[in-house]
């Protein structure tokens, strides 16, 4: 279950890997709590919306509300009885449920996102209060260790299991019709907001001396600021913002490259993404995720987030020689060896 489908990653990973439960013939509900949806929802997945969040629950958000909410979600869970409960961004409601095997899907790495805040101490004793002692899936190793050792949590249970991907569909989505911006171009999609750090990404790009034009595909409040660093840089003419694209597919495909810029994800699905569309990945070693993804001779395009010199390099590198992405660069993220490992669950 999750609060809505509007957004980026995670509700896209949460669809696919319901989808490829399904596929695998498991009865699967996707439970919203809120009538908000922007993904497109694979053919045969049941999506049941509980409207449990709605303008009311919102202004009063109080414990109680949340007790309330949970006790309509245990209804849905009592008529379905699943053997298997998935709870995803939607925590402050799901940790109030009793089910006995609910597990806590983690898609972020808190601790980076805070590292620096007054927030942080509050936020991870906020963690600990909703996760100790509760079955923990993490969305990569990095995540698994921050949540343990740099959080704190005690968990009843943890395990990494990687988001499932199919390519077929990814592969079919980017042979749709798109009006292309340049015949050769990089390529940034993520929401215009401070983490996804487009402030790093046009000056290594503005450092890099290169003529090939980037594309920001995305949206979100930064984006006044965003124009603003691409006039003060002189990049006008190079930097093309294209806003959101609920396909972005057919962008990512024709791309010399995908860059990201990142100060902290979970695990990135655009990096795995773009690989299984061939198209290949400069990125900061944030935590977490990127290493994980960008292995092998792919390694070389990871950069520390903080030396904007080395970045600039590596995209200068990608643009004279892009690297030939292969099965075995992201194999261990498809479906046929995720999947086993969710219904081992």
């Amino acid at each position: 279950m999750i609060s809505d489908l509007y957004g980026g990653g995670a509700e896209k990973s949460l669809l696919y890997t319901a989808d490829g439960l399904r596929q695998h013939g498991n009865d699967v509900k996707v439970f919203i709590l809120r009538d908000r949806i922007e993904q497109q929802i694979p053919e045969g997945l049941e999506v049941i919306n509980l409207a449990v969040i709605t303008k009311t629950t919102k202004a009063l958000n109080s414990v109680l509300i949340e007790k309330w909410q949970a006790s309509r979600i245990a209804k849905a869970l009592d008529q379905f009885q699943p053997d298997v409960v998935l709870s995803c961004s939607c925590d402050k409601i799901t940790q109030h449920l009793k089910h006995p095997n609910l597990y806590f899907w983690i898609k972020s790495d808190i601790s980076a996102r805070f590292q620096n805040s007054p927030k942080r101490d509050k936020v991870f004793a906020r963690q600990r209060r909703q996760y100790d002692h509760r079955k923990v899936v993490a969305v990569s190793h990095g995540v698994e260790k921050s949540l343990l050792e740099v959080v704190g949590l005690k968990p009843a249970e943890i395990r990494t299991i990687y988001n499932p991907y199919d390519r077929a569909p990814f592969v079919k989505m980017a042979q749709e019709e798109a009006e292309l911006p340049h015949e050769d171009y990089f390529i940034h999609i993520g929401a215009f907001t401070p983490v996804k750090r487009h402030d790093r990404l046009l000056r290594a790009y503005k450092a890099s001396g290169v003529t090939t034009p980037l594309v920001l595909l995305g949206k979100g409040g930064q984006e006044t600021r965003i124009r603003a660093l691409i006039d003060e840089l002189g990049l006008q003419d190079q930097v093309t913002v294209l806003g959101y694209r609920t396909n972005p597919y057919p962008y990512i495909q024709a791309a010399k490259a995908l860059i990201l810029t990142s100060d902290s994800e979970g695990l990135p699905r655009v990096l795995i993404e773009a690989l299984m569309l061939n198209t290949p990945v400069v990125s900061v070693d944030c935590p977490s995720g990127p290493r994980e993804i960008l292995t092998q001779e792919l390694a070389d395009f990871l950069v520390a987030p903080e030396n904007e010199k080395s970045l600039a390099d590596a995209i200068k590198r990608m643009d004279q020689a892009p690297v030939k992405i292969e099965a075995r660069h992201y194999e261990q993220f498809l479906a046929e060896n995720v999947i086993p490992q969710f219904e081992a669950l």
